[in-house]
């Protein structure tokens, strides 16, 4: 028997075994989602070994250790992932073929996790897989949410936000750890004493205490040589029901409590327009943080036995401000519980964390009212009063007087009613502060820590954004990998770098073909989605134009719209012309309270109703909505998009990682010079990607000259007629005036600069229309992109955060 008919064999009785002694179940009654979880168990079963193989390693090699602590973790479906990095994808199959069972039917039974929201979750989970796949000792540290943010369905074009359901069949990758908890406090006094010695010490004497559970998850790395881990919080009351209560008849009074503390991991960023709301975002950040860093200390002091080591054994990295509570909590473990020396503790501190810092925008930079932490955390009130204090001393015993330095730079917020700096806290409580792409990081030192900058020159560092090639290509798009391998080597999926060797294909008319026939089966695939979903026919021959992310004003979905709107108008006008027929497809979420952002989808909705049904269109446009974007979905639409939009205002989008899953899967980029857009062009060249729109310093000096956009809008005409149509309810039939007020907002405050960056954006899609004409020519460029991206890798941004600020070997 050959070793790959073994490896079938073995496969396949471990399913059974799993299917009949786990499931309870005997194949020939057994459920489609019974196979799934015999399969996901047996593929577990293989991750294990090595699992436990690396916990050992780590500590027998006394290993520096890495610890990502993020509030998402967005890791989409996990059966296809791990196969595929256990190189057991094709064994699996035709195990279960044997067994008359399609692993492709499995695979989208699975759910996703709903453990994120947008770029920042899956940023984190492709940081995980380069971490295992990079052989460095790390933890990911999150909440493990019950709904995570919402499953949102789309009726009569507007979002309703439902709870998303993906526990509701047990979760078969994890492992639950009911012996691994924490007691995490809240409210309650703090108490001075007297020491022996005659020091002062702080006991924190919380009025309420919640307890953490921990749960596991394997993270597999590329061909299973090092697994790590990914643990997720759940929150439970100290005492599961008040008996006395129940007994009396209360028996909803007897639950309150488990009710309070479950709340903290039922949902992903609770709406905090309410106080009530707020103080639930802040337990919640509290709260796994707590949980955490007693967890890593726990396992520091079992490695080391020495507090004072914490940072030669530890790194910590904050993924954005969320879990910036840490700098605090940190500190009052080592002063509080472990007795540190407060000068030393701090030192600790700083070296052993470091911040990544994902947004320019004031509202994602957390502040949190003195009333409200002093009230929930009083003693990390203490110590953050007490930090800020050695801090602004430290500085004017440098020099620095200026008291607008000073008061920028403090950890409060004295304007409008006192406020905590989580960003702040976080820069300052940080070794090494990242930005997020070239352009982002000169902003961070040119805005939000512009005094920080000047202050610590040395602190604020760049890493641009990456993404795993191995789930992107590889299970995303099986078309192109396998043409990929065939042509430049499997090997391509060990080293990225390989990649280039596709340049020499680029104008080779029968490569062009076979790549061309890879999009055309990722299109076809896509079509039969929307199809299924939304109801409505497109033809796949046509320009699939795509724009997935999260629903935002700066993202500009409505400048995307407006185009759309302007061109149908154009085709309706003028049918002697001969237009490239195009597909235009969005997906993302808006805040459940973000009011503008679900008008916005309203309105996409709307002419999609419009466009699609209207005859005179002659199917030259149609346009989607597809609904509960989530991985998977993307995972189908990215390998058949043909035109990637990302056209955010300059100088507001960090990085984006969507703009380099489409360039590897053979998209072209419109968009603005923004984010990772500017590496991206210096990457695949300028005659392979199209730029429009103002810059980052134009948007800066252009705000500043005034957001009114009458003139702008008298001249352009188009802009004028599109707006015009909008306005007048040519979209809207059954409520006239549902745009009257966007309209408005566009006309006199434009603060997204979308009137101004109209002409340029049409005039980019005219340039994507003439290439797509000279087929290929479009093929060559898509190639180009392909083989081009290899440096957007998370392997290498990893590389270089390794390197340079968690002093661990790759």
């Amino acid at each position: 028997m050959t070793h790959h008919a073994h490896a079938v064999a073995a496969l396949r009785d471990d399913v059974l075994r799993r299917l009949t002694y786990t499931v309870g179940k005997d194949s020939a009654t057994a459920s489609p989602r019974d196979w799934f979880v015999a399969t996901a168990l047996a593929t577990r079963d293989r991750v294990v070994e090595s699992w436990l193989a690396s916990t050992r390693r780590n500590y027998r090699e006394d290993r520096r250790r890495v610890y990502y602590l993020s509030l998402e973790f967005l890791i989409g479906r996990l059966l296809i992932d791990t196969l595929t990095n256990l190189s057991l994808t094709g064994a699996m199959r035709e195990a279960l073929a044997e067994l008359g069972v399609d692993l492709d039917k499995l695979r989208e039974l699975e759910p996703d996790a709903a453990l994120g929201n947008g770029g920042l979750g899956r940023l984190a989970a492709c940081f995980m897989d380069s971490m295992a796949t990079l052989e460095i000792a790390a933890v990911g540290y999150g909440i493990r949410y019950d709904h995570g943010l919402f499953r949102q369905t789309i009726k009569d074009g507007w979002q309703h936000e439902y709870p998303e359901d993906w526990l509701s069949f047990g979760n078969s990758w994890q492992f639950p750890r009911p012996e691994i908890t924490y007691d995490i406090g809240f409210g309650g006094h703090v108490e001075n004493t007297r020491l022996t010695d005659g020091l002062l010490a702080h006991v924190w004497r919380p009025g309420e205490t919640i307890v953490a559970v921990a749960y596991d998850t394997p993270v597999v790395g590329w061909r299973g040589r090092h697994v790590n881990t990914l643990r997720l919080w759940s929150a439970r009351a100290l005492d599961p029901l008040r008996l006395d209560a129940f007994n009396q008849g209360d028996h909803v009074g007897a639950l309150a409590e488990q009710v309070r503390a479950e709340a903290i991991s039922k949902v992903l960023y609770p709406s905090d327009s309410t106080p009530a709301g707020q103080e639930l975002r802040l337990r919640q950040e509290y709260f796994f943080v707590s949980a955490s860093l007693q967890d890593l200390i726990r396992r520091h002091m079992k490695q080391s036995g020495d507090i004072m080591k914490l940072a030669e054994k530890n790194a910590i990295q904050l993924n954005d401000t969320h879990p910036a509570i840490g700098v605090a909590e940190l500190m009052r473990l080592l002063v509080d519980v472990h007795g540190v020396e407060w000068k030393e503790a701090w030192k600790i501190t700083q070296a052993t964390f470091s911040y990544t810092n994902h947004t320019l925008l004031p509202e994602a930079l957390e502040t949190w009212p003195v009333w409200l932490m002093e009230k929930l955390l009083p003693r990390h009130m203490q110590i953050i009063y007490l930090i800020n204090a050695m801090h602004l001393d430290g500085l004017r015993e440098k020099g620095v007087q200026d008291a607008g330095v000073l008061s920028s730079v403090s950890l409060i917020d004295e304007h409008n009613g006192r406020h905590v700096r989580m960003g702040h806290l976080a820069f300052l409580g940080s070794h090494k502060v990242n930005g997020v792409s070239a352009l982002h990081s000169e902003l961070v030192k040119e805005t939000v820590f512009k005094d920080f900058h000047r202050l610590y020159p040395d602190r604020v560092v760049n890493k641009t954004n990456g993404v795993t090639f191995r789930r992107w290509l590889l299970e995303a798009n099986p078309a192109l990998s396998r043409l990929l391998a065939e042509t430049i080597g499997a090997g391509v999926f060990d080293d990225p770098e390989k990649l280039i060797e596709l340049e020499n294909y680029a104008d080779d008319p029968e490569f062009q073909q076979r790549f061309a026939a890879a999009k055309r089966e990722n299109k076809e695939r896509l079509a039969a989605r929307i199809f299924d979903t939304v109801g409505v026919r497109v033809d796949s021959n046509a320009l699939f134009d795509v724009q997935i992310k999260r629903i935002h004003e700066y993202k500009r979905q409505l400048l995307n719209v407006l185009e759309a709107v302007a061109l149908y108008l154009d085709i309706k006008s003028q049918p002697s012309r001969d237009f490239v027929p195009r597909v235009k497809i969005f997906a993302g979420k808006a805040a459940a309270s973000y009011i503008q952002a679900k008008l916005i989808i309203k309105l996409a909705n709307d002419v999609a109703q419009i466009v699609n049904a209207d005859p005179e269109a002659r199917g030259l446009l149609k346009v989607v909505f597809l609904p509960n974007y989530n991985v998977s979905l993307a995972e189908t639409i990215i390998p058949a998009a043909d035109l990637s939009e990302q056209i955010s205002t300059a100088g507001m989008e960090a990085s984006g990682t969507g703009n380099m899953k489409f360039a590897l899967n053979g998209a072209l980029t419109i968009g603005t010079l923004d984010g990772a857009n500017v590496e991206i062009r210096e990457r695949v060249g300028d005659g392979n990607i199209f730029i429009f729109g103002l810059t980052a310093q134009e948007v800066e000096e252009s705000r500043a000259r005034g957001i009114d956009a009458r003139e702008t809008i008298a001249a352009s005409p188009r802009l004028a007629e599109a707006l015009s149509a909008v306005a007048g309810g040519m979209f809207s039939p059954d409520d006239k005036h549902r745009y009257a007020q966007l309209v408005d907002t566009l006309t006199y405050y434009d603060h997204f600069l979308i009137t101004k960056d109209f002409d340029s954006y049409c005039d980019a899609q005219r340039k994507t229309d003439a290439r797509w004409r000279d087929q290929k020519a479009w093929r060559k460029s898509c190639i180009l992109n392909t083989a081009r991206v290899a440096w957007f890798s998370s392997d290498r941004t990893i590389r270089e955060y390794a390197d340079e600020i968690w002093k661990v070997a790759t």
